[in-house]
């Protein structure tokens, strides 16, 4: 499969400037159970693994093909690996999003977090990392996505953490991937205005140093500060920024973001608040249409 040069040009320019937001699909083994359970699906319907990835992606495949699952609202879509891998109306999940949806698949490659040092959770190393970007290219897969943690206004942790996002940044841009950084800045933190003025500086020191060509995405928690990131957006080596929900609400994970003239959502539990299984397909189809119209609005 994998991309050709038109369509990946064409896939950066839906990423820098179509109205929207990307759907964040991509809980994995720890997450899972959480979101099925929101999902109105207990642990006790179903036995084992492999039935619990079925479950989950049986969620996301409704997801995906509701009738305003499309990109006149949603440009692009993270995905699990096994979602990457797994298929959607007979075809491989990236060729539905893009092919059917016009929508730009990415795929969340980081493995879980580091137990806290310094103020922050740094990734866990990312086994095998090199050919599960091959893997991920030959499906068509754009981008990718890779989260870290920050707790507290902690310099040394907050450096730590940016150099660990761009270092495997680099290595998503070798493999032609774009990638998304996401060093979350925790939503309860006491000192989250402070760990943001010390993140976005960092992040400016790095971006300053790629070369042309060399493009990323940044996905940020919605910050205390209005506009704080805005230039970040502006800066030429950033395709866009995009905002985590980090456990807010969808109601006020919007409300905040709509303050923010520079960034859009990428909402995962936001996308699917209200959404069960025991809903029928209209009901299902009319409260994801009313979620996906309230974070385009928050996004446009």
């Amino acid at each position: 499969m994998g991309q050709d040069a038109a369509t990946f040009a064409k896939q950066v320019d839906q990423m820098r400037t179509g109205a929207g937001f990307i759907a964040a699909l991509d809980q994995s083994g720890g997450s899972t159970p959480k979101a099925l359970r929101l999902y109105g699906v207990t642990e006790d319907m179903y036995d084992g693994e492999d039935a619990m990835f079925g479950e989950i992606h049986e969620m996301r495949s409704r997801i995906i093909t509701a009738p305003d699952f499309t990109n006149a609202k949603v440009i692009g879509a993270i995905l699990f690996e096994r979602t990457m891998r797994g298929e959607v109306e007979g075809r491989p999940t990236p060729q539905a999003l893009w092919d059917v949806r016009g929508i730009v698949p990415f795929l969340k490659i980081d493995k879980g977090l580091e137990d806290k040092a310094n103020g922050v959770q740094l990734m866990k190393p990312i086994p095998g990392v090199e050919e599960t970007l091959k893997e991920a290219a030959e499906f068509g897969i754009f981008g990718t996505k890779e989260r870290s943690v920050i707790h507290e206004a902690n310099p040394e942790g907050i450096k730590a953490i940016v150099a660990q996002q761009f270092e495997l940044g680099m290595t998503v841009l070798a493999a032609g991937l774009v990638p998304i950084l996401e060093p979350e800045v925790d939503i309860n933190s006491a000192t989250k205005a402070e760990a943001e003025a010390l993140l976005k500086a960092e992040i400016k020191a790095h971006l300053d140093q790629l070369a042309e060509g060399q493009d990323v995405m940044l996905k940020l928690t919605i910050p205390t500060e209005d506009g704080l990131y805005d230039d970040l957006a502006d800066h030429p080596r950033v395709i866009r920024v995009v905002a985590l929900s980090g456990g807010y609400s969808t109601d006020e994970a919007c409300e905040r973001l709509a303050r923010q003239p520079k960034m859009i959502a990428s909402f995962s539990r936001a996308l699917a608040e209200g959404l069960t299984k025991q809903l029928s397909d209209a009901e299902f189809n009319a409260a994801l249409a009313a979620n996906i119209d309230k974070i385009y609005k928050a996004s446009a």
